[in-house]
């Protein structure tokens, strides 16, 4: 849902697979907000500009170096004050989603924040890829994770009062059960990181732990190299792209073709056309 005056441009929709989680991109050149509160837990990112808010009884600024965090019914007001602009992504977390949210990080309560303004790169960049991907809304596993990934750093990093999140050891075994039930089932479009995880008895943050501390990579971008691969086999064998796509799991052709490029530097296309002018010579 998009709404547009002479001064603001703010799109607001509510994320697929997550039950009570909402998203805002605003880009605003006028902003004047009385004290008011949210029944959701807010997480805002700045993508330029910036904006000032009150809140605890003190001023403070929204600014890209820094990532917003209010409780839920926490009041603030905010007002645009030194920039001219304020171009920002923000997530609201209603109780079903706080829910999901908790319960996939393998704690009974979501930790509760005592500032709003948190300096801290890797979160921030983080939020960011979390709230364009839910833009994209094509891939639900990558959602999930980044989704799970986030909130569990910002919860362990600066969150107060939430019990430790349970994290796993290298585990090699369960790493290559996991493994093997990924590559016979890596054409099915519904593998999800609950599912997953049950596989092993492991929350989804725990499998992605588990998978960063023993493979090196995210459930997802290993479960994409199982279907890169798949994709490759299917493509030698003269498949056409958006069959090949679909018969090695991914969402469609655009979604092969992005992750071909970004792991090859070519696109499926250009690999299938070298590979015919080799057969040729």
């Amino acid at each position: 849902m998009a709404r547009v005056d002479r001064h603001n441009t703010a799109r607001y929709w509510n994320a697929t697979g997550v039950d009570g989680l909402s998203c805002l991109h605003a880009d605003f050149t006028t902003h004047d907000y009385a004290p008011h509160q949210h029944e959701a837990f807010v997480v805002a990112v700045t993508e330029s500009g910036g904006s000032e808010f009150k809140s605890r009884g003190r001023s403070d600024e929204a600014r890209e170096s820094v990532l917003l965090v209010f409780n839920p019914a926490e009041p603030h007001s905010g007002r645009m004050g030194w920039s001219r602009s304020w171009r920002y992504r923000s997530f609201y977390l209603t109780q079903p989603a706080i829910d999901q949210v908790t319960a996939d990080l393998g704690i009974d309560r979501p930790a509760y924040f005592v500032r709003n303004v948190i300096g801290d790169a890797d979160l921030i960049a983080a939020f960011g890829r979390l709230h364009r991907s839910l833009d994209d809304g094509h891939d639900p596993l990558e959602e999930r994770e980044l989704l799970v990934a986030s909130f569990g750093q910002l919860f362990a990093r600066h969150g107060d009062g939430a019990h430790a999140i349970p994290t796993v050891p290298r585990d090699e075994a369960a790493l290559s059960l996991v493994a093997r039930r990924m590559a016979s089932q890596h054409a099915e479009s519904g593998l999800s990181l609950t599912e997953m995880g049950l596989w092993v008895d492991m929350t989804p943050f725990q499998l992605i732990s588990l998978f960063k501390r023993t493979a090196g990579l995210t459930p997802h971008t290993y479960l994409t190299q199982l279907r890169l691969k798949a994709a490759i086999r299917e493509l030698k064998a003269g498949v056409p792209i958006a069959d090949a796509a679909l018969a090695s799991g991914f969402y469609d052709q655009s979604a092969l073709t992005r992750h071909f490029k970004r792991s090859f530097g070519i696109t499926p296309l250009q690999y299938q056309r070298a590979g015919a002018a080799g057969r040729a010579r």
